[in-house]
């Protein structure tokens, strides 16, 4: 039984079954957030009538009741129900953003539970949670890890190449794929200025800005992450073992992200697909090495619908709502 207050500011109010509303349940990770809590009954999922889902008045009437509200909402709209949020004051529900339009803001909570030992009582605690870009959950997940071990300058020049499924890149995208007329893969971001560099700079705690190239491929879902790394070019001359023996120790208590052990990742015959943790909520770490060219390449791999959206939004409402 859940003991999370009803609502802030209730006299003593308790849910037994906290209740959610998923604003902007039509799009793909609306609709994945949607297919996982509807396999639970841990909470209740509260609709509003599609003809008033733009009516600030009825949505304002469905938020006063709900303990919990999800937001998969372009980032000018997430604004807009943030400040109805707002304008509730203590009788406002808790709120879960998977837009970017909080990912940095210093009063939002990150919703990457294994950011650091300490981020998930962050999110427990928090009334305001932003649910992480997909791509950055992959780089910070490798990043962090080894800049705070020291293994990598917070100054390092860092290049930073992924490739995802379609899916991840909106109805469009989704359609030109799924209709033929799309390429069969192509690199995008070249302006330099993808939305999710500022989140994965920030909590990687890289102070220089990474370059970051995103691909996309004729696949519907699926990631790959990876950071190509000369070790002779960074101070202390690490080795491969150090990069992977610090992300396993960070990951240690961890039962969604696991690292791969190296002898694991050479049987892989240094290939690697982007698809195998499709439909879940893990996140796979290697390190791939050459120890006669001192180069190593670390590799995360996810369900870019999963870790890197709907499921962590179903992990981040678990912990917000006392349920984990």
């Amino acid at each position: 039984m859940s003991t999370i207050q009803a609502k802030a500011g209730a006299a003593g109010g308790i849910s037994a079954t906290p209740s959610v509303f998923v604003d902007g349940a039509a799009g793909t990770t609306g609709l994945g957030i949607r297919e996982r809590l509807a396999h639970q009954s841990v909470v209740a999922v509260k609709h509003i009538d599609p003809e008033k889902r733009k009516d600030p008045a009825a949505k304002l009437a469905l938020m006063e009741e709900v303990d919990l509200v999800i937001l998969c909402l372009p980032d000018d709209a997430a604004k807009e129900t943030v400040a109805l949020i707002d304008s509730m004051g203590t009788k406002g529900p808790k709120v879960l953003d998977a837009s970017t339009a909080y990912r940095v803001a210093p009063d939002w909570a990150y919703g990457f539970a294994e950011l650091a030992p300490d981020q998930a009582d962050k999110i427990r605690a928090a009334r305001k949670v932003s649910n992480p870009g997909c791509y950055p959950t992959g780089a910070i997940a490798l990043l962090r890890p080894v800049i705070d071990a020291g293994l990598m300058p917070a100054d390092y020049p860092v290049s930073i190449n992924a490739v995802s499924g379609y899916s991840g890149g909106g109805k469009s995208m989704i359609e030109s794929f799924e209709d033929g007329t799309a390429p069969a893969f192509e690199l995008y971001g070249l302006g330099f200025e993808h939305k999710h560099v500022p989140e994965t700079q920030l909590y990687s705690h890289l102070t220089r800005r990474p370059i970051f190239v995103p691909s996309v491929g004729n696949f519907r879902q699926g990631m790959l992450v990876s950071i190509p790394l000369h070790l002779d070019a960074l101070p202390g001359k690490p080795d491969a073992a150090d990069f992977h023996a610090a992300l396993v120790k960070w990951y240690a208590a961890s039962s969604i992200v696991s690292v791969v052990p190296m002898d694991a990742a050479a049987i892989t015959r240094g290939r690697i697909e982007p698809e195998a943790l499709n439909e879940t909520n893990m996140l796979e770490l290697y390190v791939f090495s050459s120890d006669r060219h001192r180069q190593v390449v670390l590799v995360a791999r996810l369900d870019n619908l999963g870790k890197g959206a709907s499921g962590a939004a179903v992990q981040n409402m678990r912990l917000m709502l006392g349920l984990d």
